[in-house]
């Protein structure tokens, strides 16, 4: 199986090195492409020529605005051969726009799969992000032997639309909590107890996470390069907003957060990673 890439972001480009590392025949297209120089893959000068050469496309793109781009803007994939090719997303979208994806790839006999990731950079280099499938089960069941690469836990959600629910969900604990451990990080040191110490208690207790543990060396280090940018949080929590609208729903801690989220890239944070929000609760 042929396989296509487009999106060498932070995460995008450690998908592409896990797959290759683990034999995946890897083509693939960036708007930047000295992005891709580095990977020793096979580079396709559009979207359009890509999808023509391989049998599944993944894409890993910045929000659904990109992805539409990349599908029917000028070179996008529709402009190639499509017929029987699948789509592989693993972008947040919004909601209501990936049944659009679905539509324009079915316009052109093609296939298409919401595929949202979770998990940042680390874990797609050792395969262990956790995917959220949707789309048509004989199509999922194609690639999943590529997905497994990548992924260590996939779930099969099948209705159209509810993979990137759940990931929004998902983002909102992410969002909600990391927020937390920086302001409680923050308040502590206020109060005179060091940071490592903060955190090591925090990790053995009710802080004890997931999110903690891989944002440890950053909070420590104040190393706050990208894997998981403040930007990208930001634009999820944005959709997650228009989710709960859509459902008549009230978002409590979501929309406080994205505010503060919103915070952070009013002081040039966005393109940090989003455990710098540590900074604003620190700078108070």
């Amino acid at each position: 199986m042929k396989i296509g890439f487009i999106g060498l972001g932070n995460l995008g480009k450690a998908m592409v090195k896990r797959l290759t590392s683990e034999g995946s025949d890897i083509t693939v297209w960036n708007r930047t492409i000295e992005k891709a120089k580095d990977l020793g893959c096979k580079i396709a000068s559009s979207p359009a020529e890509l999808i023509s050469k391989v049998d599944v496309v993944f894409l890993n793109l910045l929000d659904s605005n990109a992805v539409m781009d990349v599908i029917s803007g000028k070179n996008g994939l529709v402009y190639g051969e499509c017929t029987g090719k699948i789509v592989v997303d693993t972008t947040t979208n919004h909601f209501e726009r990936v049944l659009e994806f679905y539509n324009i790839m079915e316009n052109k006999n093609a296939y298409y799969l919401e595929c949202p990731v979770l998990g940042s950079v680390i874990p797609a280099l050792q395969g262990l992000l956790t995917i959220v499938v949707s789309g048509k089960k004989e199509v999922f069941e194609t690639v999943k032997p590529q997905l497994e690469k990548i992924g260590k836990n996939i779930f099969y959600l099948g209705t159209q639309g509810l993979s990137t629910k759940m990931k929004l969900v998902n983002n909102l604990v992410l969002g909600s909590f990391m927020a937390t451990l920086a302001e409680a990080i923050a308040l502590a040191e206020s109060s005179g107890i060091d940071k490592d110490n903060v955190i090591e208690i925090l990790l053995a207790g009710a802080g004890n996470s997931m999110i903690l543990n891989t944002k440890k060396q950053k909070l420590t280090t104040k190393d706050f390069s990208a894997h998981f940018s403040t930007e990208l949080i930001h634009k999820d929590l944005h959709y997650l907003q228009d989710l709960s609208r859509s459902l008549k729903k009230p978002l409590f801690t979501g929309s406080i957060i994205k505010e503060l989220y919103a915070l952070a890239i009013s002081k040039n944070y966005g393109h940090e990673d989003f455990s710098s929000i540590y900074k604003i609760f620190k700078d108070l």
